[in-house]
């Protein structure tokens, strides 16, 4: 053959030869990625022998009776469980939860893991709660994408971190549902307790005072009730001390709703306890006055909090 035959036909061959090269390709890679796993970009964490942690996570691996838990910073531990390890949803029936099995931890389950470390740097899980929800999504998850690892397992290494986006995103979403659920709890912030004289409803100029201060603190703040509960000492009867203690109640939440334009939403219901729940003596006259008092709290909404203070996830 002539030498520009040659030179006809090398472009051919040369195309020929990389259509074969391609063809080839997905099937070694297929056969490679069947023995050998993508190395894993994240590192396992080791905890001291002893050091008790509480965080919560995502499961994304499991062996036998240990689990591969990756937190928010993409941190992972491995978690032992044993027989003596409590697993339950939060909240249900008297808040007692529902146990669930190990073998019901899915991967894709956010969970909350609380233990100690182990010889081996491993945490001793002695509890672990999830919500409810967050199960139900996980199962899902499971049932969706088994079967598309069993006929492709060369995508492996990218599953767990498919998993861990769409456990961020639920995390949001538990977020969220959270802070709905605790619109119903609060947190004392502040606390001031004024006094009487004996027998009198009548504020003093430093009760006053200490209500001013509150109430400034009050006229800036958001997502908050005030709790006011008057007493009295020991003092005369028991249907006069309740009648008198909660006329000191009355006249703490008038004060405050007409001097300081408190509205009355603001405020749960007075309640006069008499002298049920003394603080001190009511043999001393010390004591009898510490006893002549009305306890405000000033109650902020755990909900709204959270709402405010919460940033997003990286």
């Amino acid at each position: 053959m002539s030498t520009n035959r040659i030179k006809k036909f090398r472009p051919f061959t040369i195309v020929c030869v990389l259509a074969a090269l391609f063809a080839v390709t997905p099937l070694v890679s297929g056969q490679v990625s069947t023995t050998q796993a993508p190395a894993r970009t994240s590192s396992i964490q080791s905890i001291p022998n002893g050091s008790k942690l509480k965080f919560k996570g995502v499961v994304i691996g499991q062996e036998a009776d240990t689990f591969t838990i990756r937190d928010r910073n993409r941190t992972d531990y491995h978690v032992a469980i044993n027989d003596r390890t409590s697993i339950k949803t939060h909240g249900g029936f008297l808040r007692s939860g529902k146990k669930y099995p190990a073998s019901e931890l899915l991967r894709g389950l956010i969970v909350e893991v609380e233990g100690k470390g182990d010889q081996q740097g491993r945490l001793q899980a002695e509890k672990i709660r999830f919500n409810e929800s967050d199960m139900r999504a996980a199962i899902t998850s499971d049932t969706r994408v088994t079967p598309v690892e069993e006929n492709q397992q060369r995508m492996a290494g990218q599953m767990d971190e498919l998993y861990a986006v769409a456990a961020e995103a639920r995390r949001e979403v538990t977020a969220v549902n959270e802070r709905v659920t605790s619109l119903d709890d609060y947190d004392v912030q502040e606390t001031v307790s004024v006094t009487f004289r004996t027998n009198s409803a009548v504020l003093s100029p430093e009760a006053k005072a200490q209500l001013d201060s509150l109430a400034l603190k009050a006229n800036e703040a958001r997502g908050y009730v005030i709790e006011v509960a008057g007493h009295t000492d020991s003092t005369g009867s028991e249907t006069k001390n309740f009648r008198l203690s909660r006329q000191r109640a009355d006249a703490v939440v008038q004060y405050l709703a007409v001097q300081h334009k408190i509205p009355q939403r603001r405020f749960v219901s007075p309640m006069g306890f008499g002298k049920t729940e003394s603080v001190a003596e009511n043999t001393t006259a010390a004591g009898r006055q510490q006893n002549r008092r009305v306890e405000v709290k000033m109650l902020f909404n755990r909900g709204l909090t959270q709402s405010t203070q919460t940033k997003p996830a990286p």
